[in-house]
């Protein structure tokens, strides 16, 4: 095995990145050299976090070019919020055709972009200057996701047929910043924040390990959305009063639930449908991951908040909230599960390392731009569908200039 590091920044400082940084404990291929954020204490917190967990000398870069300088940085992980998306990726690109650096890859976290215009031109920036990508898609990588599919195919599929129906959904109370809830920032709401995860995972559970994405073909989408919750009187001003007074509900909601089901072709032309769920109005212990797969005479199931760690804490234990038992935590008494290793159980880790070795090796990464792409054309398909309250013929037309009504701000529940 090679002894060779990657040397990785990121841009971006927030959640997420910091999520990544977590995961990189057991990822031995990677040290964090860099931080670049609009937000310098917050890039110099995340360098220090990546420190502290002795995954790297980061330290907080003054600007993303000058990352993409330092030679001692060989990929950017583009951990930003969407609507930074194209700027970011922008000053990359223009600091490489400068002659400033070069990178041996480019990561980006889901969405790849808020659109279908905007995701083209991500992915024709990176090949503008041979960019090898990298789509981080963490749920892909789930032990849980990768050992079950691997042995639902090997003993299930092989023997009686494959696989007809997947299931997936993520369900928490709602993101952590105020961008995420304002649909002209994020592009939607909860559909195009988390359905991005559910999509990828049943059209992974569905495909045979070792053929290419495009072996089963979406055919036909019909989706729903809804603001069941925070657009109701009382949680909308409980929403603005956490979030600030940008985040009005009662004015500009975007939704809080979504529901899409894609229908697929498989190479042999079998009906295949994905059923994909997703949610900021869920109250339960917290963060949920879930997914089923379903074939002639086998079944899989996964469920994160089947946790084999639970604590029960009386009412008596009155301590302060957080989220130290569990993502989007939404309680502390009573019982709990725990995640004890989030990163690794959401797939962050082995997503990281993949990430990693592919770009050292020159190989292509098993998600890349032109993956992220795809699925943001199934999402833009999905709001387009529960637009028009229609089964849609996929791609319907029209989908390339399509924004959706909540990225508009014009969409009424």
């Amino acid at each position: 095995m090679s002894s060779e590091r990657l040397g990785i920044g990121f841009v971006g400082s927030g959640f997420n990145a910091r999520f990544h940084i977590q995961s990189l404990t057991s990822v031995r291929e990677i040290d964090v050299r860099g931080v670049w954020s609009p937000n310098e204490k917050n890039a110099a917190s995340s360098a220090a976090l990546a420190r502290e967990l002795d995954v790297g000398e980061a330290r907080p870069y003054k600007s993303i070019r000058d990352m993409v300088a330092d030679p001692a940085i060989n990929a950017l992980w583009l951990c930003g919020p969407n609507q930074a998306r194209i700027a970011n990726i922008e000053e990359i690109v223009a600091a490489i055709k400068s002659g400033a650096g070069t990178l041996r890859g480019l990561a980006c976290e889901k969405p790849l972009a808020r659109n279908v215009a905007e995701a083209k031109k991500v992915a024709d920036l990176a090949k503008s200057v041979g960019l090898s990508t990298g789509y981080l898609e963490n749920q892909l990588f789930s032990p849980d996701i990768t050992r079950g599919r691997e042995l639902i195919w090997a003993r299930g599929a092989s023997l009686t047929g494959r696989p007809y129906l997947a299931r997936a959904a993520e369900e928490h109370s709602g993101p952590h910043m105020p961008w995420f809830w304002q649909g002209s920032l994020q592009g939607g709401g909860v559909l195009n924040d988390m359905m991005c995860h559910s999509v990828e995972v049943v059209r992974h559970l569905l495909t045979k390990p070792g053929s290419p994405r495009s072996s089963i073909k979406p055919v036909r989408i019909s989706a729903h959305i809804a603001s069941l919750k925070w657009s109701r009187a009382k949680y909308a001003k409980q929403l603005s009063e956490t979030m600030g007074k940008d985040v009005d509900y009662t004015k500009r909601p975007s939704e809080d639930f979504a529901r899409a089901t894609i229908e697929y072709e498989s190479e042999e032309g079998e009906p295949l449908v994905g059923e994909v769920t997703t949610s900021w109005a869920f109250v339960g212990a917290g963060l949920r991951l879930s997914a089923e797969l379903l074939g002639p005479e086998y079944s899989m199931s996964w469920n994160t908040l089947d946790s084999s760690l639970k604590m029960f804490f009386s009412r008596e234990v009155k301590g302060k909230s957080g989220e130290d038992l569990v993502e989007k935590q939404n309680a502390e008494m009573g019982l709990m599960p725990v995640v004890a290793e989030e990163a690794s159980v959401y797939g962050y880790s082995a997503e990281n390392r993949h990430m990693a070795r592919a770009f050292l090796s020159g190989e292509k990464p098993m998600l890349t731009f032109e993956d992220g792409f795809e699925v943001v054309k199934i999402l833009m398909a999905a709001y387009m569908s529960a637009e028009k309250g229609q089964t849609l013929d996929f791609p319907p037309p029209g989908l390339e200039a399509f924004v959706p009504a909540v990225a508009k701000g014009t969409w009424k529940p």
